[in-house]
């Protein structure tokens, strides 16, 4: 089975449908968002409507789950009143069948595969929906107190994966970053893994173009390939909408 993986497409349409594209010729057979599909950008309906049309498997992010929060009058404090008024703009775009079938995504989805272990699927960490997987220092505290052998997160919008491999006095905790085009990746059996693949629809590591991965259940390889999209039509629809100026900014420079 070949896994699509998508995280942080943040209503970036564009985005999306350039991954699309280049994702459907590598043969994908089932597709996961691990989060934020909402936030940020102009497109919240036609993102919806495209993860709908593929069957997609959603897990909510900490700007899903924001934007759901609004509907019940709580709003999440530590979020910068700009995008706040994304999310209530994208409130008023969104009709009922995508907010209650938002509503029922769950925070995290377990996959058992054919042949090798489970792997899990959660927006922030393994533990978490909104803890950030940025560094070796809470990477090692994550496979401390989390038992699986490999979990699939965003949030940071940065491809990477950290491995955790046995060691006499422990565990040995490394990080890989997944930079380029198109990066390969062996996950070994022996090891413990935690894998990002990026942001599709607000690159954060310097690189524009959109990031998404595939995981091959049987040889359990894991690839991340980058797409150039128009991300000038998301900006200007941006600009168009009223919204954040900065998150027009941002698709520009990948940060």
């Amino acid at each position: 089975m070949r896994y699509l993986l998508l995280s942080d497409i943040h209503a970036n349409s564009p985005a999306l449908e350039a991954v699309l594209w280049h994702a459907f010729g590598h043969n994908v057979d089932r597709v996961i968002s691990l989060g934020d599909a909402l936030g940020y950008g102009p497109f919240p309906v036609q993102v919806l409507a495209r993860l709908r049309s593929i069957e997609a498997e959603c897990i909510l992010g900490n700007h899903d789950t924001a934007l759901l929060g609004l509907l019940g009058g709580r709003r999440t404090s530590n979020m910068r009143e700009s995008i706040v008024r994304t999310l209530m703009w994208q409130v008023e775009q969104l009709g009922d069948d995508d907010l209650s079938w938002v509503a029922h995504w769950p925070a995290q989805r377990e996959y058992r595969t054919g042949r090798h272990s489970a792997f899990l699927c959660s927006h922030g960490s393994p533990r978490s929906g909104v803890t950030y997987v940025d560094s070796l220092a809470v990477a090692r505290e994550e496979f401390s107190l989390w038992s699986g052998q490999l979990c699939f997160v965003g949030h940071t919008h940065l491809p990477v994966a950290y491995s955790s491999t046995p060691a006499p006095t422990g565990e040995w905790v490394g990080m890989t970053e997944l930079e380029g085009s198109e990066v390969a990746l062996e996950i070994k059996p022996e090891q413990r893994w935690i894998v990002n693949p990026g942001s599709v629809g607000q690159p954060r590591d310097g690189d524009p173009r959109a990031s998404y991965g595939i995981y091959d259940d049987e040889s359990m390889a894991f690839e991340v390939h980058r797409v150039q999209y128009d991300l000038e039509e998301t900006a200007r629809a941006i600009r168009k909408a009223g919204l954040d100026e900065l998150s027009a900014l941002r698709l520009t420079i990948g940060q």
